[in-house]
């Protein structure tokens, strides 16, 4: 059976991909263990790989794409230089949180979970950052900005956007 194979157009990933799969051979349920490692080679998991990883532990590949998907720690799309998440727990959905992620997504022209067109930003959700006295919160990366409304929140990401020219230009 010939398993058609999306691979990594950088050698150095394609040996690290190799090397993963190999070490986990044999060993007893390396599925999870084998994707979080490739998730971070190539920091999201791509269709072409996971049938790769299918074939290499002899699993079927809607095993292999039903844990990538169950789980919603795995990307199955490339994540942006950026990763926005706004914070949905009660205190800051109460105090707008809601009303900023609709406004980023209706300014970065993007749905939760996806990555703009340009690559730049990858828009995610989450349920609590414990800054709740700093109500409503949105994390860039590992920083956070509190007390926000929806247009201060697409202010600061046009500040991540003019570190970025060439990603302006594709706007």
């Amino acid at each position: 059976m010939e398993t058609r194979v999306l691979t990594p157009s950088d050698p150095e990933q394609q040996r690290q991909l190799e090397r993963i799969v190999t070490q986990s051979k044999g060993s007893s349920g390396p599925l999870i263990q084998v994707l979080h490692k490739i998730q971070g080679v190539l920091g999201y998991l791509p269709d072409g790989v996971l049938r790769y990883v299918a074939s290499a532990l002899g699993l079927p590949e809607s095993e292999v794409r039903g844990v990538a998907t169950f789980y919603n720690f795995f990307r199955l799309d490339p994540v942006g230089k950026h990763t926005v998440s706004i914070c949905l727990g009660t205190a800051c959905y109460v105090k707008g949180g809601a009303e900023i992620l609709k406004r980023i997504k209706r300014e970065l022209r993007v749905e939760e979970g996806r990555t703009t067109q340009d690559g730049l930003f990858t828009l995610d959700t989450a349920r609590c950052f414990g800054a709740c006295g700093l109500a409503p919160v949105m994390m860039v990366d590992e920083d956070v900005y509190g007390r926000l409304s929806p247009t201060k929140a697409v202010q600061i990401l046009e500040g991540y956007r003019d570190l970025h020219p060439a990603a302006k230009e594709m706007q």
